[in-house]
C-alpha cells in the first residue's frame, strides 16, 4: 500500500468512525487527498455540501494542528462545540477569552494537544500570533468564507486581504480556501489575493435541490409572510431578512404579536444583545430571527427550514448566500421572497449615492440588474440561478414557483407606452406614485399646481388599477427602460432602451401580477422537517426530538450538535434494534454511539 493509499484509508476510517458517514460525497475525496498530500486547494461548494470535512479530516490525518480562519466569534464557538461533541480536541483563540484562557490554549497548541484551532483573520495577523505559529507544528491553514477577500463580494472584510502572507511565511504548509458563493470574477480575486493561483480548484454544482424558491410581489408583504409561515412553517426555525434596521425591529415586534417567537438582529443593537439573540437562535427550536445582512455568515444551524426576504437583495450572490442558510441538513426547505417597486428605487438610489468609485458602481448596478432579472423571470428560477454561477441545469427544476405555477404574461405594449409617455410629459422629475395618480386622472392639488391635469396623459390609464400601474413601472425599471434618479427622491427618467417601444417599433410582454394571495391556514401546516415522516411515525419523531432537546440542554449545546434532523429521520427509517444497527444510521459516529446510542434506542424500542 502506498503512502497516499494509507492516508486515504485513514481519512475514510475517520469519516466513518468519527463522523458516522459511510462514504465521501461529490468531490470531498479528491479535495481531502489533495490537502493531505500537502497541496493547496480552492473549494467552491454549496452550503450544506460538506465543506468543513474537506479541511477537518486532513487536519486529523496530517501531523500537527489545523489552523482555521473564521470570521465570527459565534461561529467559532458553534464549530468547536460540534467538534468537541465528536470527542475531538478543538479550541479557539478570540477576544471573548481572558489572558489565562488564551495562555492555556497557546500552551496546548505548542504541546500538540489541539487537533483544530479557530482564529479570526485579525487575530491571526497579529505579530504575537504569527510568532506563536512559527513555534507550533501546523497541519494546514483553512480559510473559511474566502469570498470575504473579494472587494466585489457582498461580505468584503479587508482583514482577509492580509492572509496572503501565509504563502510567504509558511510555504510548506498547505492552504485550503473555501466558500459557498463566488462568480467567476470573485473566484479569480480569491485566487489572486490569497496567492492561490496554482492551487487545485474544485467547483461543485451550486444546486440545492432541497430548497424551493418562491419570489412574489404581494400587495401586503407582511400578511403574505404570515400566510407563508402558517401554511408551511408552523413551528420551524427560520430567518427573515429586511433591508433596514428599523424594518427589522418592526417586523420582529409584529411577528411576536402574531403569536410567533421572533428576535431582531442588526449591527445597531448592543453587542451583548446580538450575541444573546444569536445564541437563542442556535439553541432553541422554532425561533425566528429577523435580521439585516449583518446576520448569518457561516451559521452552521442545519435545521433552518426557511429563509424569507421582505426586501430585494443587492445581488444574486447575496441572495444565494442568504437562502443557502436554509436546509443545510438536506431536508425540504423554502426560500421565499416578497419585493416591490420601492425596493428597486431604494437600492438604485443607495448605489448612486454611495462613495464607491464609478467602476465599482457599475459592477454593483450590473449585479442588481441580474437580481432583478431573477425576480422578474417567467422561466425556471433554479436554471437562471445556476447559470449565473456558470452551472447548468438541463431541464426545469420542478421545485420553484415558476415551475409549479407558470406565470401568465400579457401584451403590455400599449400600457407601457402610456407609462413612458407620462414620464416624458411630466418632465421626468417625478416618482412612480405621482405618475400613477396622473394616469388615473386624480385631481390633487399638486397635479393641478404643476398643470399636469392638462397633459394628454392625464386620466388615460383607467384600464389598470393603481397597484397594476406600480407593478408595470417596476418591471419597466427592471428591464432598463426607465432609470431612477440619483437625487434620492425616486424620480424616474427614460433611457435609450425606451425609444423603440415609444416609437412602436417593438412589442413588450410582461409578467402578469397574480390575482389575490394565498389565504391564511386556520389549522396550520406541518413542519417541513416532519412532513416526510409518515403519520404513524409522528409520535416517534416528536419523542426523539424531545430526548434530543433534553440531552442538548444538559450539555449546553444546540440540539443539532447531538443529532440533526436528517439523522433522526434516518433513525425512524431504519428503526435500529441494537447498537450495531444504530451504527448504520447516517451521522452516528463511534463517540456519539457510545454517548447517546442506548438512550435513543430505548425510545425507538418503546414506539416499535
Amino acid at each position: 500500500m502506498t503512502v497516499l493509499e494509507a492516508e486515504t484509508a485513514d481519512a475514510l476510517d475517520i469519516l466513518q468512525t468519527i463522523y458516522g458517514y459511510d462514504e465521501f460525497r461529490g468531490q470531498q475525496r479528491e479535495i481531502v487527498e489533495t490537502v493531505i498530500q500537502g497541496n493547496d486547494a480552492l473549494v467552491l461548494m454549496p452550503t450544506g455540501g460538506g465543506k468543513s470535512l474537506c479541511y477537518q479530516i486532513p487536519a486529523l490525518v496530517r501531523r500537527g494542528t489545523g489552523i482555521i480562519v473564521s470570521p465570527l466569534i459565534a461561529l467559532m464557538q458553534d464549530q468547536v462545540d460540534a467538534l468537541q461533541s465528536l470527542n475531538l480536541n478543538a479550541a479557539f483563540i478570540n477576544s471573548s477569552m481572558d489572558a489565562r484562557e488564551i495562555n492555556y490554549t497557546e500552551n496546548a497548541l505548542l504541546s500538540g494537544d489541539i487537533d483544530m484551532l479557530y482564529v479570526a483573520p485579525e487575530r491571526l495577523l497579529m505579530p504575537g500570533m504569527l510568532a506563536l505559529l512559527d513555534r507550533a507544528q501546523i497541519a494546514l491553514f483553512a480559510i473559511d468564507e474566502a469570498h470575504c477577500v473579494s472587494q466585489w463580494g457582498h461580505d468584503f472584510r479587508k482583514e482577509y486581504m492580509g492572509l496572503s502572507l501565509l504563502a510567504e511565511r509558511f510555504p510548506d504548509v498547505p492552504r485550503i480556501a473555501l466558500t459557498a458563493t463566488a462568480d467567476e470574477r470573485t473566484r479569480d480575486e480569491i485566487a489572486n489575493n490569497l496567492r492561490l493561483q496554482k492551487a487545485a480548484k474544485f467547483v461543485s454544482s451550486f444546486d440545492r435541490p432541497n430548497i424551493k424558491y418562491t419570489i412574489g410581489e404581494p400587495q401586503n408583504p407582511r400578511d403574505a409572510l404570515l400566510n407563508f409561515l402558517d401554511n408551511h412553517h408552523v413551528d420551524d426555525a427560520g430567518i427573515v431578512y429586511c433591508l433596514s434596521r428599523k424594518k427589522v425591529e418592526q417586523t420582529a415586534e409584529w411577528l411576536n404579536k402574531q403569536g410567533r417567537v421572533a428576535v431582531p438582529y442588526h449591527a445597531g443593537l448592543p453587542a451583548d444583545e446580538r450575541e444573546h439573540n444569536q445564541k437563542r437562535f442556535l439553541r432553541e427550536d422554532g425561533l425566528i430571527v429577523v435580521a439585516t445582512i449583518a446576520f448569518g455568515m457561516g451559521i452552521d444551524k442545519p435545521d433552518v427550514r426557511f429563509v424569507a426576504h421582505l426586501n430585494l437583495p443587492k445581488s444574486i450572490e447575496a441572495y444565494y448566500q442568504e437562502t443557502g442558510r436554509a436546509g443545510r441538513d438536506g431536508l425540504e426547505s423554502n426560500a421565499w421572497m416578497a419585493y416591490g417597486l420601492q425596493d428597486v428605487i431604494n437600492l438604485r438610489s443607495m448605489m448612486a449615492q454611495s462613495d464607491a468609485d464609478e467602476k465599482h458602481k457599475r459592477v454593483e448596478n450590473h449585479k442588481l440588474d441580474s437580481m432583478l432579472g431573477l425576480a422578474e423571470l417567467t422561466g425556471c428560477r433554479r436554471q437562471a440561478l445556476l447559470s449565473y454561477f456558470g452551472d447548468t441545469l438541463v431541464s426545469p427544476c420542478g421545485n420553484c414557483d415558476n415551475c409549479i405555477n407558470p406565470p401568465q404574461t400579457w401584451d403590455a405594449t400599449d400600457a407601457a407606452r402610456k407609462a413612458l409617455s407620462c414620464v416624458y410629459r411630466t418632465g421626468q422629475r417625478f416618482g412612480v406614485s405621482y405618475l400613477v395618480d396622473v394616469l388615473l386622472g386624480k385631481h390633487s392639488e399638486r397635479i393641478q399646481r404643476f398643470g399636469h391635469d392638462q397633459q394628454s396623459t392625464f386620466g388615460i390609464g383607467m384600464e389598470l388599477t393603481s397597484n397594476e400601474w406600480r407593478n408595470l413601472y417596476r418591471q419597466l425599471i427592471a428591464k432598463g427602460l426607465l432609470s431612477v434618479d440619483v437625487d434620492g427622491h425616486g424620480s424616474v427618467q427614460l433611457t435609450e432602451e425606451a425609444r423603440p417601444l415609444l416609437r412602436g417599433e417593438q412589442p413588450l410582454y410582461l409578467r402578469q401580477l397574480p390575482k389575490g394571495e394565498a389565504k391564511r391556514s386556520k389549522s396550520g401546516g406541518r413542519s417541513k422537517a416532519s412532513a416526510s415522516i409518515s403519520e404513524q411515525d409522528q409520535p416517534l419523531w416528536e419523542a426523539l426530538r424531545s430526548l434530543r432537546k433534553q440531552l442538548s440542554d444538559l450539555a449546553g449545546v444546540p440540539a443539532y450538535v447531538v443529532f440533526n434532523d436528517s439523522t433522526l429521520a434516518d433513525m425512524i427509517a431504519i428503526k435500529p434494534r441494537n447498537e450495531n444497527e444504530m451504527a448504520m444510521v447516517s451521522g452516528v459516529g463511534q463517540h456519539k454511539l457510545e454517548q447517546y446510542g442506548e438512550e435513543f434506542l430505548d425510545v425507538i424500542r418503546d414506539y416499535a
